[in-house]
């Protein structure tokens, strides 16, 4: 019996020392450091050409408006048609006057009517002048043919001046184009009674086109007038143009700002179609890496810094433009920083490194070994 205790209870040890040794975790080995080989090159700032690429709608750089001024008369016969090309004063439309003429007859009579009796009415006072001093003539009879007189040539005056509207409207029964351009629209036909106002054609002042486009304002401020732009159409041809407005107003809703390319005279505009720019913008200061560096994975970008004790360390950071073979860097380092290049993805922060070959890039973007 105490035999069989006793093989229980060494039974028992054995066990628990067995259960305390699965249970007990191993220590993890030192894992060693290793000395990579590994190309870096620093973190640069330069200055960055970032075209700004616009889309927007071709439309007449001015516009103008050709109607009458007449109601009431009929148009006669239409001169032009759409896509002429016409100049300042040319005819487009001419309106019946036949009416017109024949009050125009009338009032010449009425004026000669009015001119015969403002004569008679002078010679009469000018015939009784001085006979009241005489005692032959009243005072008052006298003034009575001066007053006559007075009024004859005041009826004369506004005969002529209904004459001279009516020769006016006579002139503008020519309906003429006021500057010269491309005709865009035609909305009058012969037969029609004109009306004051209505528009019978849309010029496009001088056939000039522009691109009207919209921008963020973040890149108006890299506008300015005179800006090279090269303008893609639909149908595939290319055009150079200069940037001719950049608004100073920006929409307090969109925050784009309105920007207007100027374009060459070409057959192949057409205001109302579509249209694509890419502008020439002013060079701004950015911190660049090379591409080859630039790390990506499930938390996004990232570079390895070779820091003290050349050792690298994962910074995460921000990426920008992609330029040639470089990338801007808006955040996450400042600049001067040496990065390991391609091969990156191999190390591991806190591997030591050593660098074979450093390139730095200049100001100019050119890199030197050493």
């Amino acid at each position: 019996m105490t035999a069989d205790l006793r093989s229980y209870a060494g039974l028992a040890s054995v066990l628990s020392l067995l259960a305390l040794q699965a249970c007990s975790k191993p220590e993890p080995a030192q894992r060693p450091v290793v000395e990579h080989a590994a190309r870096v090159a620093l973190v640069d700032t330069r200055a960055l050409a970032d075209p700004l690429r616009l889309s927007g709608a071709l439309v007449a750089r001015e516009e103008a408006a050709v109607s009458t001024e007449l109601n009431g008369y009929r148009v006669a016969r239409v001169l032009a048609d759409l896509g002429d090309r016409v100049r300042s004063g040319q005819p487009l439309a001419v309106l019946d006057d036949a009416l017109l003429r024949g009050q125009i007859a009338q009032q010449i009579a009425v004026v000669e009517q009015q001119a015969v009796a403002a004569e008679r009415a002078e010679q009469e006072a000018a015939r009784v002048a001085g006979l009241d001093k005489l005692g032959a003539l009243s005072p008052e009879s006298v003034a009575e043919r001066a007053l006559q007189a007075r009024s004859a040539k005041a009826a004369l005056a506004q005969a002529q001046a209904v004459l001279a509207d009516l020769r006016l409207r006579q002139s503008m029964m020519v309906v003429r184009a006021p500057v010269s351009g491309r005709i865009l629209s035609r909305s009058v036909r012969p037969g029609e009674v004109a009306a004051a106002g209505q528009v019978m054609f849309r010029l496009a002042r001088d056939g000039l086109v522009e691109l009207d486009a919209e921008a963020a304002e973040t890149r108006l401020a890299g506008l300015a007038p005179g800006a090279r732009a090269s303008v893609r159409l639909p149908d595939g041809q290319t055009l150079s143009g200069v940037v001719r407005l950049v608004s100073p107003e920006v929409d307090p809703q969109t925050k784009l700002g309105r920007v207007r390319v100027q374009l060459p005279l070409s057959q192949a505009l057409h205001p109302g179609g579509f249209a694509e720019a890419m502008i020439n913008t002013r060079p701004r200061q950015a911190i660049t890496a090379p591409q080859s560096a630039v790390l990506y994975d499930g938390d996004g970008a990232s570079l390895l810094v070779v820091v003290q004790g050349e050792r690298v360390r994962k910074v995460p950071v921000k990426t920008g433009l992609l330029i040639g073979d470089r990338v801007e860097i808006v955040q996450g380092v400042r600049g001067g920083e040496r990065v390991v290049l391609s091969g990156g993805a191999l190390l591991l922060p806190g591997d030591k490194v050593k660098a074979t070959n450093v390139e730095i890039a200049d100001a100019a973007g050119k890199g030197a070994a050493r």
